[in-house]
């Protein structure tokens, strides 16, 4: 027989009367809102990618065009980077996702040719703002090891695995029926394969001869005319790279085993000269020691000087755990520069784009696999130009991202001045070579700064205006501690292995400019910005117990004796009763008793020195419990107006006034909830009796020894243990211990995520988990499972709004928001005046539930009677370093408090939204008005309420991918689009919306993707990016010199087109490549544009495209033209000198 419960009764009748009084109030209260006058609409949303900011993420090739000075970065997973001057920054993507092996400039043609390991070449247009393909050739049978493209010719070489050369024409993209076989390129009486081509490059001085490489060691000089080779070059070690002396008589091989051959052409027997520039040279005349391979080498020469060779690899193999180092060989110097990272590719920038000329270098693009440095070759030593692009956003990985836009307009020169100062010196005073294009032209103009933190504790403020990004400001908040010197020193008492210091959640004011952030370690650090430099002799520190509120302090204790407590005065929210004392408690963390008041992080005793800049105001730390150590923190807010802290985790919540450094309410979640709350029944966390979330603990109650293992965390009492309690006690405590040497990001996501998804897949009716709730078993087992799922403090807002129902005037109050949808109002007690703010306690109250909603709380916020958000105050920034008088000047209370509610009249609107759904409430009344369920299958990431278009809005971004936006109050669907699947969990911790359409995510682990959601943004978008091409005139090719014009020396010509044409060389196989028509720009224009403004932008890139193609075709008419008169020319020429000769004299 089922047994009757008279309170599933009482909470069915409970929700029926809720629900429908809720109902019956929706129709009617609107006519309130019927002022609310909605402009927004879907037309002024649209969603598009703007830019991306970052290191290209695993790179692997690298091309310059020395012309248009230009750099293009291909990477593994098939991106185009390409970097102009500072803030000329573009991205690009091949569909297919393969790795780019090797990109080759059609130098200053404003053109690009890719090569991926998919067989594919690509030719992309970069005379458009976004680059487009305009042809691809998919290779069938051969695989692609090496491409060659000429300066100023348009004939492409590509070699293959199997050692064969194709040739591609780049205007067309056809290939020509020219082959290169390897069976002839090789001796007949060679019996081995040669290997894939490793390298091809034709003679500096003459055309027609073009330098083989194949991966055995075997090079071959290919007589293009003749067919066939004139000389061949062999050496026993394979090759990895080939260069020229620039007058084509000599060339350079790197090799596997660390040595430099240099041949001379006419010369095949032997090398002119064998170097192992790093091996160590034996006394008695051997070879020397095998070195690791050099993957590349450069030859670059000068007018002035002896030659420069630049080299990566090659270092002896003794040097194990060395840096990777780019070795540069000037005259009889040698400069190993060490690298921070291991070398991908490098390039030596020259003067002149002719090979056949002095090469006069002057510096050295090196792509690392994290990094990239320019070294100048013009001053002593070597120094590295300072890097324009903001390609450190990886220096430490990021763990959270904040974007604020439109924001106070002194704030980026404020950041900009106090971080001038921190910058390196000894960097280059040339400027940054790579300096082509042209920034955009947009009328967007108002700043913007993102703030990121990182593992090592940093924090980093961007100036992100005008879809550029440039660092402003570095912060390190782990000065602020005592660094363990050794792995024997490292304290037992961290939470975390690994980056013990990393930032998890930030709290920054831009009107106030205090900064509030949390790190991992349970601690929390509030900073002010100054403009002075001071010394701050202690470090304010402030200590918190948030004990755990699974207590069992009146479970039977078959022993009779329990674990006393003391009242907490944190426990109560009366303010007078919440003083506690601000000095360092003295905790035991003795071998034979549990760790009890311990924090995770050492303050540092020694004066900390703080530059101008954020300072640090006050620290706060949360404590180990008796054995347990502190939750991280979930959630955090900071006030400027009220002088307060907030932030909570799975614990409670606390309050911190950093005015007068005390702690104010510390507080567990089922404390916040009042004894008649209609939401207090249901089961937010197990246990059998409530004790106040800030009791302390007897510290000497006991050792934890083995037969102690089942007794609660928070009490001394034991309970029965059994086999199966003991084998759960054990897992678990594997579980801890294992789940603590993870990285940190990887347990806080798999743990948010799990919750989530296992919150949004559960569907087990309330009433069986509220009789759950009160039959589970009390032993630390089950209590260590049901910690991870039981509610946390997930949001918070500061307002100045109705504590309650009856009040008709507002006041400060704290909106509270949880993991299981409740938010709850807490009322703030402020004292009146300024000078009695430092006197007089704050006092704080909780006001109960206001209201529940489906999934964990992420955002709230409060609109006035019109609509019109109403942010939390604030203070007026002023320098606490500043005299008396400057501070008066500036400081400044709370704003004047908005008009007071008459009688029955509803003068807010509060706004809510959690993973599930959205509501909005009338204030002071709490009626429900508006209700939309957001998704049913999957979850909201991340919610923003944001401006635009001059009014308000929710911005969304689910699990599933959707972008969503509702209009406010009434919560209408205005957006929703499948923009991106939740693919990596860094996108879920660091998506953010922003003020104007703006938002961004970390796309990969060193970049940020830049969208936006505003329709104006994306019709604008063309006007604000920058220009990648630029008209300039090609450098005039080097002067012959009489003698060499007189003696036929000098650089010899080729005509490319009678030897490789369809007339002389024939057709191509067509089972060899696939030609596939690249999409321009117009089909990269349809996924950005829609409706008749797309429809103009695509008609008006149409007629670009139809502008520049008449310029090709008049461009070829003229050339026709002069060709033809030369002809004529020629041919009158012909004529009169045979004019008056017999048949018989010719």
């Amino acid at each position: 027989m089922k047994k009757f419960n008279i309170r599933k009764v009482l909470d069915g009748l409970t929700a029926a009367s809720s629900s429908s009084s809720s109902a019956a109030a929706q129709p009617g209260t609107p006519s309130q809102n019927d002022v609310v006058q909605e402009t927004l609409q879907s037309e002024h949303f649209q969603l598009c990618k703007t830019v991306r900011h970052g290191f290209p993420y695993q790179p692997s090739s690298m091309a310059f065009d020395p012309v248009q000075k230009i750099l293009a970065i291909g990477t593994q997973t098939g991106a185009l980077r390409l970097f102009g001057r500072a803030g000329v920054e573009c991205y690009c993507q091949h569909e297919s996702g393969a790795a780019v092996i090797q990109l080759q400039f059609l130098i200053n043609e404003g053109a690009l040719v890719s090569a991926l390991t998919d067989d594919s070449i690509h030719l992309w247009n970069l005379r458009q703002k976004i680059p487009a393909i305009l042809h691809s050739l998919k290779f069938n049978r051969e695989r692609i090891t090496y491409c060659h493209l000429p300066f100023q010719s348009k004939w492409l070489y590509i070699g293959t695995e199997r050692g064969n050369i194709h040739i591609v024409n780049v205007e067309s993209f056809t290939l020509s029926g020219y082959v290169i076989m390897w069976n002839k390129a090789i001796e007949l009486s060679t019996k081995t394969h040669p290997g894939p081509v490793v390298h091809i490059s034709d003679n500096p001085m003459d055309e027609g001869k073009l330098l083989i490489g194949f991966e055995c060691g075997i090079v071959v000089l290919w007589d293009l005319k003749s067919k066939k080779a004139d000389y061949r070059y062999t050496y026993d070690e394979a090759i990895h790279s080939v260069a020229w002396h620039h007058e084509g008589k000599q060339f350079v091989c790197s090799h596997s085993d660390g040595t430099l051959t240099t041949w001379n052409i006419r010369a095949p027997a032997k090398a002119a000269q064998i170097i192992t520039p790093h091996g160590k040279q034996p006394k008695d005349g051997k070879k020397p020691e095998p070195c690791k391979p050099i993957l590349k080498v450069e030859y670059k020469t000068t007018r002035a000087g002896d030659p420069f060779m630049v080299l990566s690899g090659g270092l002896s193999y003794d040097t194990v755990g060395r840096r990777a180092c780019l070795t540069v060989m000037h005259g009889k110097s040698t400069a190993v520069l060490e690298m921070d990272y291991p070398i991908v590719d490098f390039l030596t920038l020259c003067e002149t784009p002719y090979p056949n000329d002095f090469q006069e270098p002057y510096a050295v693009v090196v792509l690392l696999e994290k990094d990239l440095v320019v070294i100048d070759l013009g001053q002593i030593g070597y120094p590295i130009f300072e890097n324009p692009y903001p390609l450190s956003i990886h220096e430490s990985p990021v763990t959270c991202v904040e974007y604020f836009a439109d924001c106070p307009a002194e704030l980026i020169p404020a950041l900009y001045s106090v971080g001038s100062r921190q910058k390196r010196q000894g960097y280059s005073k040339k400027e940054w070579p790579v300096s082509g294009g042209n920034w955009g032209q947009g009328t967007q103009s108002y700043p913007e700064i993102i703030i990121t933190g990182h593992a090592d504790g940093s924090i980093k403020f961007w100036d992100a205006s005008a879809l550029m990004l440039q660092v402003l400001y570095k912060l390190k908040t782990a000065k602020v501690f005592e660094r363990a010197r050794g792995k024997e020193e490292k304290p037992s008492t961290d939470i975390v292995d690994e980056d013990p210091f990393a930032i998890q959640t930030l709290s920054w004011c831009p009107e106030s400019r205090m900064l509030c952030v949390a790190g991992v370690s349970a601690h929390v650090i509030i900073y002010r910005f100054s403009k002075q430099e001071i010394t701050t002799e202690v470090v304010q520190l402030l200590e918190v117990r948030m004990q755990c509120e699974f207590s069992d302090v009146d479970s039977p204790d078959p022993g009779g004796a329990q674990t006393p407590t003391l009242p907490a005065s944190g426990a109560s929210p009366s303010p007078q009763e919440t003083e506690l004392p601000t000095q360092q408690s003295t905790g035991s963390n003795s071998s034979d008793g549990p760790r009890d008041n311990i924090p995770c992080l050492q303050v540092r005793s020694s004066p900390l020195k703080q530059s101008p800049g954020y300072q640090v105001e006050l620290v706060i730390q949360l404590v180990w419990v008796s054995g347990e150590p502190p939750q991280q923190i979930t959630s955090l807010a900071v006030n400027s107006s009220y002088g307060l802290v907030v932030f909570g985790n799975s614990n409670g919540l606390a309050v911190v006034d950093y005015l007068q450094k005390t702690l104010l309410l510390n507080m567990g979640i089922s404390e916040l909830y009042s004894p008649s709350d209609p939401y207090q029944g249901q089961p937010r966390s197990p246990r059998k009796a409530r004790q106040p979330s800030g009791a302390l603990c007897d510290s000497n109650d006991g050792s934890n020894t083995s037969e102690d293992r089942c007794k609660s965390p928070t009490s001394g009492s034991t309970s029965p243990c059994n086999s199966d309690d003991e084998r759960k006690q054990k897992f678990i405590e594997k579980v801890k211990f294992k789940s603590r040497r993870f990285s940190k990001t990887v347990a806080n996501d798999f743990a948010r995520m799990s919750r989530k998804i296992s919150s949004s897949c559960e569907q087990k009716p309330d009433q069986d988990a509220k009789e759950n709730s009160f039959t589970r078993s009390r032993s630390s087992s089950v209590t260590s499972i049901d910690r991870e799922s039981r509610e946390a403090i997930s949001s918070f807002n500061f307002c100045e709004s109705f504590s309650r129902k009856t009040d008709g005037q507002v006041s400060p109050c704290l909106l509270v928001g949880t993991t299981q949808g409740s938010v709850i109002m807490v009322a703030l007690s402020l004292p009146p005046g300024a000078d009695q703010r430092l006197q007089q306690q704050v006092g704080i109250a909780s006001c109960g539930t206001m209201v529940e909603l489906k999934g964990g709380i992420l955002t709230m916020a409060l609109l006035d009677f019109t609509g019109t958000l109403l942010p939390p105050t604030y203070e007026s920034w002023y320098d606490p370093n500043a005299s008396d008088e400057e501070k008066e000047k500036v400081r400044r209370r709370r704003p004047a408090s908005p008009p007071s509610s008459q009688e029955g009249q509803d003068t807010q609107f509060a706004v809510l939204c959690s993973e599930k759904q959205a509501k909005v409430l009338a204030m002071p009344s709490q009626t429900r008005l508006y209700k939309h369920n957001i998704t049913e299958t999957s979850f909201v990431l991340r919610a923003d309420i944001v401006q635009m278009a001059g009014t308000n809005c929710i911005t969304c971004f689910c699990a599933n991918g959707h972008i969503m936006t509702l209009s406010l109050p009434s919560l209408r669907p205005l957006l929703d689009f499948n923009y991106l699947p939740l693919t990596d969990m860094r996108i879920a911790r660091t998506f953010c919306f922003s003020n104007l359409g703006q938002a961004l995510y970390l796309t990969s682990p060193t970049e940020f993707q830049r969208i936006t959601y505003s329709q104006e943004t994306c019709d604008n978008l063309q006007e604000m990016l920058s220009e990648l091409f630029t008209p300039v005139e090609t450098p005039e090719a080097p002067n012959r010199g009489f003698f060499k014009g007189l003696f036929g020396g000098g650089a010899q010509s080729l005509d490319r087109e009678d030897l490789f044409g369809e007339t002389t060389a024939g057709k191509a196989s067509r089972s060899l490549a696939q030609h596939i028509p690249g999409p321009g720009g117009m089909e990269g224009m349809k996924g950005a544009a829609s409706g008749v403004v797309g429809d103009l932008a695509r008609a008006r890139i149409a007629l670009d495209e139809r502008g520049q193609k008449l310029g090709e075709l008049d461009e070829r008419t003229a050339a026709m033209m002069a060709s033809a008169e030369s002809f004529s020319k020629h041919a009158h020429n012909m004529m009169v000198k045979y004019k008056d000769k017999k048949w018989y004299q010719l």
